[in-house]
């Protein structure tokens, strides 16, 4: 059965659920948690929006209290999970259009969250829908699991774990086609001290999984143009700077993108800091620029190629410098061959060795994900992935991104970013501005999601 045609003629439908989706700003907010809201106001509207979508269309529904949600049909004593995220990054800046404005643009919709990760969430949800409205009863329970804190902790997540019902397998529409068998490990480090400096200010960056795009800091004095020109035309960036009761601000533009491809972006906070590092001779900006100066951190001597995921990856986070304080997030993404203890210890030493008075503890880990490439379920999920899109020549993959895959055993990310379409220049990535989702790839995606739980769910 080719279920593309059937997905089709959900389209329209599709975009406009999908855009009352997006147009909620469902960014964690502490500030507005409450009960049954432990993620703030607009994420319990958000699951809301879906638990409502659900039960309208007749799906039994669970909301366990706020961090997660359920839309659910099928019998059995076996349950297979689609595992999507309601919360999104913090939008930044460059954006040419409302970022929560659901914008239609030559087929694609341009909004925080349209494809990172509330388009393939929609295409899970209408994979259901169409399969239960043509009558099928799957001989397991299929379970649509929204979760409200991916992006910050996942925390939503470890919730789930004591809370809810544990799926026996199931897929991630949260990455890339054809299969994603294999997640790095993550690791967030934060550098502390209190410190000589003479760096008045620097506060740049929002979680430490987004490479900072944007960053200013603070120095006494008047600005050294001459030598903030200099570098800025040797290091093809964008700055500029004021002046201020005896004080200069620099600001540099960098480039945004996800803290699990750094390479892919420009650290602007980096940039500060080396540029102060020179221009100043401040011996704190010379010691951290140099250690955090490779994204895949060979200066804090954990440089690691893996076999199947690649290289370790360094992202700068955080950077928050005030008078002489120190805080700074390290976000690392290690392939499965990596040791954590050896990580921690490794860049413990480092950063001590290059600026006494530093010191190095951990935030957050999360062990890395490796499914048997051969297995079943992967196998399953590959040749319909390949049936459905013809395309029989990109290899399954490794990432260093974390999806809810890690949160349960047996599960895969699969999708829902096709790797043979190309996306135009004015469509930006995941969590960069202007992130676009591709209409189209959602239909095909919703066809090879019903597939897929038509196959794996009877």
């Amino acid at each position: 059965m080719n279920f593309y045609q059937e997905a089709n003629k959900y389209k329209d439908e599709m975009i406009k659920d999908l855009q009352g989706l997006v147009r909620i700003p469902s960014l964690r907010d502490d500030s507005t948690k409450a009960i049954n809201a432990p993620f703030g106001k607009e994420l319990r509207n958000a699951l809301d929006y879906v638990l409502n979508l659900g039960a309208k269309d007749g799906f039994k529904t669970r909301d366990l209290e706020g961090y997660a949600g359920v839309v659910e049909f099928g019998e059995g004593t076996e349950k297979m999970g689609v595992l999507g995220h309601l919360d999104v990054v913090p939008v930044g800046t460059g954006w040419s259009v409302d970022p929560f404005s659901a914008t239609l643009k030559d087929g694609w919709m341009i909004s925080r969250g349209s494809q990172d990760d509330k388009g393939p969430t929609m295409a899970g949800y209408y994979a259901m829908k169409l399969l239960k409205n043509m009558g099928f009863k799957p001989s397991k329970r299929v379970m649509l699991i929204v979760g409200c804190d991916e992006e910050s902790g996942m925390e939503c997540m470890h919730y789930y774990n004591d809370h809810g019902e544990i799926p026996d397998f199931g897929f991630v529409p949260d990455a890339d086609f054809p299969v994603i068998y294999g997640e790095k490990g993550i690791l967030n480090l934060k550098i502390t001290g209190n410190v000589q400096t003479k760096i008045v200010s620097i506060q740049a960056g929002e979680r430490p999984n987004i490479c900072i795009g944007l960053a200013d800091i603070t120095m006494v004095g008047h600005a050294l143009v001459k030598e903030f020109n200099f570098y800025c035309a040797t290091h093809g960036i964008k700055g500029e700077f004021t002046e201020q009761d005896g004080l200069v601000t620099y600001k540099i533009f960098g480039q945004f993108s996800h803290g699990a491809r750094p390479e892919d972006g420009n650290n602007a906070a980096w940039h500060c800091l080396n540029f102060v590092g020179a221009a100043y001779e401040d011996a704190l900006s010379t010691a951290l620029s140099g250690v955090l100066s490779d994204w895949r951190a060979k200066p804090l001597g954990i440089k690691l190629v893996g076999v199947h995921m690649g290289n370790l990856t360094l992202n700068i986070g955080i950077v928050r410098i005030v008078n002489g304080s120190v805080e700074i997030v390290l976000d690392i993404r290690y392939p499965n061959e990596g040791n954590f203890e050896t990580i921690v210890s490794s860049v413990q030493a480092a950063v001590q060795n290059a600026f006494a008075g530093l010191s190095v503890s951990v935030i957050q880990h999360k062990g890395p994900l490796f499914v048997d490439p051969k297995s079943t379920l992967v196998s399953t999920l590959e040749k319909i992935y390949r049936d459905y899109s013809k395309d029989m020549s990109t290899p399954l993959l490794t990432m260093g991104g974390g999806t809810y895959a890690r949160s349960f055993k047996n599960f895969v990310a699969f999708g829902a970013e096709f790797p043979t379409s190309k996306r135009p220049e004015w469509v930006g990535q995941v969590h960069q501005a202007d992130e676009g989702y591709e209409l189209e790839q959602m239909v095909l995606a919703t066809a090879i999601y019903a597939q897929a739980i038509y196959d794996l769910a009877q």
